[in-house]
């Protein structure tokens, strides 16, 4: 099995700067090395989206130093706390469409990974996202163009209800046009996105979507509560993808916990 490590909503932050009294810089590095200790056999990295927490462009050279080391290759994406213009200046190499949103695909033996961007930077809700029928067509292109491979297709913003009012109330706008986009297709597979700070797994327009929690703070489990802000410390995690010939396989693992002992 092929092997893809996932970070989503690391919230990288100037030097010093701390969220619920947590050091998102400090909890990142600490999952990335986590992580490259056990998997370091992975493919590449995917991190999707919130790289930043107010998209300024320390915070992008931050996280462009925090990555130097790394011996796998990275994916970045953008979420609603980035934004484009710097992003692009710090990581001028990633790949964007002609209208300039930061979308890519990369294949993987039998498999095509479609990377999204689902920021909207002029949001009437703040921190709510968006797919334009430019990055909606650039899809459509995507998947079609994958042949006989079947596609993974990664989002900031779910596609889905979550039943977090809050986080539903800043969700992707058009998820129902997407899901009419994504069943004229047969070859998608599977779905990750981040955005809400929670694991959680659901199905969008019949297809699996898996969603990963921050390496930083995490949505604490009201689902009423129309606050989008709240946070609670809660350990961080990443996500493991197994590409098989069966299909894909997903795991979540959380660090920084205590280490496992035989059981007795």
């Amino acid at each position: 099995m092929r092997k893809l490590l996932v970070f989503t909503d690391i919230h990288f932050l100037e030097d010093g700067g701390k969220i619920i009294g947590l050091d998102p810089v400090e909890r990142f590095e600490a999952g990335l090395a986590h992580a490259l200790q056990r998997h370091r056999d992975a493919e590449r990295i995917i991190i999707t989206g919130d790289l930043t927490h107010h998209g300024h462009p320390a915070e992008f050279a931050r996280l462009r130093r925090s990555l130097s080391g790394c011996p796998l290759p990275v994916d970045l994406m953008v979420g609603n706390h980035d934004r484009r213009a710097a992003f692009r200046a710090a990581f001028p190499e990633t790949p964007v469409t002609d209208a300039g949103f930061v979308q890519s695909f990369r294949d993987i033996d039998d498999y095509r990974l479609i990377l999204l961007d689902t920021l909207d930077e002029e949001a009437e809700i703040e921190h709510s996202g968006l797919l334009c029928t430019h990055r909606l067509d650039w899809m459509d292109r995507a998947i079609s163009s994958a042949g006989d491979r079947q596609v993974i297709i990664f989002t900031h913003h779910p596609p889905i209800v979550t039943g977090f009012a809050g986080m539903d109330r800043i969700g992707l706008k058009n998820r129902a046009e997407m899901a009419d986009r994504l069943r004229a297709h047969s070859n998608v597979c599977q779905i990750i996105s981040g955005h809400v700070h929670r694991t959680m797994s659901g199905s969008a327009a019949g297809i699996p979507t898996a969603l990963f929690k921050s390496p930083c703070h995490q949505m604490p489990m009201a689902l009423a509560d129309d606050d989008e802000h709240l946070s609670i410390d809660e350990p961080g995690a990443y996500g493991l993808l197994l590409l098989g010939d069966d299909g894909v396989i997903v795991h979540t693992e959380d660090f920084g916990l205590q280490t496992s002992q035989p059981a007795s």
